[in-house]
């Protein structure tokens, strides 16, 4: 793993702690629709149907969404099981995090 991947999962790890993140399908699709989602992750290993029913989503609601990383990762990440998708609610860390991602 390097250094911009770590980056990223200690900034989901960070909004974790700090309230700022809601995961799994239905908590994300959520709060995409009701416009609260400034970022959206999905698992790289997540099925093509959860891919593309969040790409679709997103690009919709006009959401920012990013294939990173394993379920494990993003579950480890936020100290939880694996995690297909997630969605930041705080601009400012939803902009941290899209900054590395965009190095990647």
């Amino acid at each position: 793993m390097n250094p911009t991947q770590r980056k990223v999962l200690s900034l989901l790890g960070i909004a974790t702690k700090s309230n700022n993140i809601v995961s799994g399908e239905f908590l994300t699709e959520k709060a995409v629709k009701e416009y609260k989602a400034a970022l959206v992750i999905v698992a790289e290993d997540a099925s093509d149907n959860t891919k593309k029913r969040f790409r679709d989503m997103c690009i919709y609601y006009s959401v920012p969404i990013y294939f990173f990383g394993t379920k494990d990762d993003l579950g480890h990440a936020m100290g939880k099981e694996f995690r297909a998708s997630l969605a930041v609610l705080d601009k400012g860390l939803a902009d941290a995090i899209e900054k590395e991602l965009k190095k990647m």
